[in-house]
């Protein structure tokens, strides 16, 4: 794990989302599961669904980042692109009736910052993982 730039960005990402996903239970009491307005955590908007989330998103990259290159490799592309997607589509979202994650604006900059890191590294590190997992 040590020279896997993946197992340790899915391990460490993964510490933190499911360290962020707890933590957000404790600022989200009284709100509906998925409602549009978010309490914040410090100055990230969260709801119950929110915090759902951030747990699953934070055991796939620990399990992946804890069991193989590969994995981690697969994990961080395939995380890095929904975080894409959910944070143009985020852009959109604000303030609409489907905003059922409780997105504001500084999620939307988490998430596309959270996408460039998972997918740079994800696509560009352990190149001889990918080649290997194919022949």
């Amino acid at each position: 794990m040590r020279t896997s730039p993946n197992r340790l960005l899915a391990t460490g990402f993964g510490a933190v989302y499911l360290l962020v996903g707890i933590l957000g239970f404790f600022v989200t009491s009284g709100l509906g599961f998925a409602g549009t307005q978010g309490n914040n955590l410090i100055i990230f908007a969260v709801n119950p669904l929110h915090n759902v989330i951030h747990l699953a998103i934070g055991a796939a990259l620990l399990i992946a980042g804890l069991s193989s290159t590969a994995a981690a490799k697969g994990v961080n592309t395939a995380v890095g692109a929904v975080y894409l997607l959910v944070g143009i589509l985020g852009l959109f979202l604000l303030g609409s009736s489907l905003n059922i994650i409780a997105l504001n604006g500084a999620d939307n900059v988490l998430h596309l910052a959270s996408a460039v890191v998972l997918l740079g590294v994800g696509l560009s590190q352990d190149k001889t993982v990918r080649r290997n997992a194919i022949a």
